[in-house]
């Protein structure tokens, strides 16, 4: 990957280590947070997690919608203690209700027996950030970004010290280009990348109930910079289909377009800009004040490097001798 985008996503991204001990705090915590920016969270390592081999899952929750972050999670626990995962009813995120979706949270991180051999981590990843990284001159594509938050989270439990032995990841593409990507920067661990994983996989569930209970509840205590008086969720669940998402998409800033919220390199809302919004054209700075330092009467030194456009320079005798002249328009 780019050095250079590496070193920009780290920049975008601010590791947090205040404790989520369970539901209730969930939502202060995020609340603090710089929803213009990642933020990473992660939980407490039991001691077994350090000492004992451990499988991790791999799953994201908030890849589609238009707006919201697009939240990684990850979640370990000892190969030895893998019926755990059964005793908290573990399954595919999407299949279960958002009430016992939490419940299986709370309990992840209330319950004694999962603390003492479950933990789990998230990197919230801002809309605003995933419209930068698709829409700059060098393209990052979706796909780029969240293998690179992925990759992230493994790094930080093997920071952590967890004892990783196996990794099981939900795929994003092709799973086999995945893999081996996966298994090229971690050539110790046996890697496992499959579509479905939530679903398959009890650890990649753990991962995905982490990853889509904090996507939930950033979009429930989101803060509006740009509409301060903007009601708790006016906005829907962010896919193009739901109404009340429809219906706050049409309420658009002729000059701003939409808030930070919106994923505005989705083409659902560029659509929306298109058909309703003006055409602005904003002076870029660099050039206000190059444009202010030529009129103080003394001229750039740059000009003497350029060619006059008028200069009239005879043409090299190659092109002459061949009647050759230079094509402007076709």
């Amino acid at each position: 990957m780019d050095t250079k985008v590496k070193q920009e996503n780290k920049c975008d991204t601010e590791v947090k280590q205040s404790a989520i001990e369970s539901l209730e705090t969930l939502g202060p915590y995020i609340l603090e947070q710089d929803n213009a920016k990642n933020f990473v969270y992660v939980s407490d390592i039991p001691q077994l997690c350090k000492d004992d081999p451990c499988m991790l899952g791999v799953d994201e929750a908030g890849r589609g919608p238009v707006l919201g972050p697009m939240v990684y999670g990850i979640a370990f626990c000892p190969l030895s203690k893998k019926d755990i995962l059964k005793q908290l009813g573990f399954a595919d995120s999407k299949q279960l209700t958002e009430e016992k979706r939490d419940q299986i949270f709370d309990e992840m991180n209330r319950k004694d027996f999962a603390k003492e051999a479950l933990g789990w981590a998230v990197e919230a990843i801002s809309p605003n950030v995933i419209s930068m990284s698709m829409l700059r001159r060098t393209k990052h594509s979706l796909n780029e970004v969240s293998m690179d938050s992925a990759i992230g989270l493994i790094n930080s439990a093997i920071e952590a010290g967890v004892n990783i032995a196996e990794v099981y990841v939900d795929t994003v593409g092709p799973p086999e280009k995945y893999q081996a990507k996966l298994k090229a920067i971690f050539p110790k661990f046996k890697i496992t990348v499959a579509k479905k994983a939530d679903s398959t996989y009890p650890i990649v569930s753990a991962a995905s109930i982490a990853a889509k209970v904090t996507r939930d509840h950033a979009l429930k205590v989101w803060k509006f910079r740009e509409r301060p008086n903007e009601e708790v969720n006016t906005f829907g669940s962010g896919y193009p289909g739901d109404p009340i998402t429809k219906k706050f998409l049409s309420e658009i800033d002729l000059v701003f377009g939409f808030p930070r919220l919106v994923r505005f390199s989705w083409s659902t809302a560029g659509n929306a800009l298109e058909k309703k919004a003006y055409n602005m054209e904003f002076e870029d700075e660099a050039d206000a004040k190059d444009a202010q330092k030529a009129s103080y009467g003394s001229e750039k030194l740059s000009k003497y490097f350029a060619a006059s456009k008028n200069e009239n320079r005879k043409r090299h005798e190659f092109f002459r001798d061949r009647c050759l002249e230079h094509v402007v328009d076709i």
